[in-house]
């Protein structure tokens, strides 16, 4: 596919926005000194009736569920009103936080039980995504639910299914959907910015024990506040292992390892911006290079994912990477490359433009003189002096004022379908092609060996 690229009509759009057909959670403020552009994301706030209120309940209140549960409240007309995990401490912390009137439990049956219960958080270890998604469907029951979608390819058809048969909503948790500047970044494609897009790379790097998955462990939990049985779920009985508890993103069993936990962001964002279905050959490698701690997934992991042409966009190639013990101290980035330019994500994104050169130049050194003399005439036929030309700008910065934190926008999106306000865009289709490429490359890790994708009818191609 080759998009036709208008200088007149990029210069014209250049800075301006057509969003509101995307209907993105922000509006453009104006110029900044030099080529700088502030973006205001903006949280639509309406009051709302007591029997208009969405009472919400979270199930797996760790880390992410309970980060998930302060941006939910941030939006109007929404109340905690039920918890469940499987260790006391954080149900405790639940009430300390948004008050004893919040009912506990360490059952997410008796949530999805609860008729004055509308959504639910879902943000337990990734091998319980499937089975509670599935449940709370059922019941009637929103969901939000957290990256990745599923732990392995083959559970989010039946998700899909669930959702289909209910009528129910669902939306996967990761923002990336929601942020600001990746709806400006999809305009910009849309709109040319970059020519033809051919690349795209991101790396995500980190140096620290939290970075890597070590999350603290309290020396007072044990099986007489945690109820290990039920964590085990349908794996195979072990005693009680506060590791594969506290820090389960380490492990196999319980996790999808960086490729779940952080590939799959960029998976979101990169079909949303360019609205890709997904890639068609997939490859990944890495190794534990330096946390040799008894876990069994890699703290260094590279992938690569080859991305057809379709009706969307030209056919590209997408490297990703992340390394835990990245002795520069970690850092992130992503850019967008194309044959005129690129977008860089980093402190907000800019936007370089390189056009590819028009007339070719000319390497005759090593012609006589009279072929020389012969081919410059020939260059001036076939390539005549335009003329003075516009010069255009060649980078532009878009940053972001009076931000507001894409989770609580993400959360929005689902509370705003749920009032028939607005539509989800991360569903459950869009989840799983989302999450199988990133366990695509786990699986291509593991067995060394490249996975071959159908992204259209979403099934690994044997």
């Amino acid at each position: 596919m080759s998009k036709d690229f208008s200088r007149k009509s990029f210069l014209k759009k250049f800075g301006a926005t057509t969003l509101g057909a995307i209907g993105m959670p922000y509006i453009i403020t104006g110029k900044g000194k030099g080529n700088v552009e502030y973006l205001d994301s903006k949280l639509q706030q309406k009051k709302y009736a007591a029997n208009d209120r969405i009472n919400i309940a979270i199930i797996g209140a760790g880390i992410m569920g309970q980060q998930d549960v302060e941006a939910a409240l941030e939006n109007e007309g929404v109340q905690l009103v039920a918890a469940c995990d499987l260790y006391e401490s954080r149900l405790v912390r639940c009430q300390e936080r948004w008050g004893e009137e919040v009912n506990t439990t360490m059952d997410y049956r008796e949530v999805l039980a609860r008729d004055d219960v509308d959504s639910v958080i879902i943000a337990t270890p990734d091998f319980w995504h499937d089975t509670i998604a599935i449940a709370a469907l059922e019941a009637g029951k929103a969901v939000y639910l957290e990256k990745p979608m599923v732990q392995h390819i083959e559970e989010g058809g039946p998700i899909i299914e669930a959702v289909e048969r209910t009528g129910g909503l669902l939306q996967v948790g990761s923002q990336s959907t929601s942020s600001v500047l990746n709806a400006k970044a999809k305009e910009l494609i849309a709109d040319g910015a970059i020519g033809d897009l051919n690349f795209v790379e991101c790396y995500w790097d980190r140096q620290s024990f939290m970075g890597a998955w070590n999350y603290p462990i309290p020396p007072s939990a044990g099986p007489e506040n945690i109820d290990w049985d039920s964590y085990l779920k349908d794996l195979q009985d072990e005693p009680y292992n506060a590791e594969k508890f506290f820090r389960w993103r380490k492990y196999q069993d319980f996790g999808t390892g960086v490729a779940g936990d952080l590939f799959v962001h960029h998976f979101s964002a990169l079909h949303f911006i360019t609205n890709s279905l997904g890639p068609e050959r997939i490859y990944g490698t890495g190794g534990i290079r330096f946390w040799d701690d008894g876990r069994n997934v890699p703290d260094v992991m590279l992938a690569l994912f080859d991305y057809p042409e379709t009706q969307n966009h030209p056919a590209f190639n997408l490297s990703l990477r992340v390394n835990f013990a990245d002795g520069s101290g970690g850092g992130y980035s992503t850019r967008f490359v194309g044959s005129d330019g690129e977008l860089e994500f980093g402190d907000g994104l800019t936007l370089r433009r390189s056009p590819m050169e028009s007339v070719p130049g000319m390497m005759i050194e090593n012609f006589s003189e009279d072929i020389q003399q012969e081919y410059i005439e020939y260059h001036q036929q076939k390539y005549p002096d335009p003329g003075p030309q516009v010069e255009e700008p060649n980078e532009m910065i878009y940053q972001v004022r009076n931000y507001v934190n894409g989770t609580t926008l993400h959360h929005k999106t689902l509370f705003d379908a749920m009032r028939g306000e607005g539509e989800i865009v991360q569903d459950a289709t869009f989840g799983l092609r989302a999450a199988a490429p990133a366990l695509a490359a786990n699986k291509s890790h593991f067995e060394g060996q490249p996975v071959h994708w159908d992204p259209e009818n979403m099934q690994i191609i044997t």
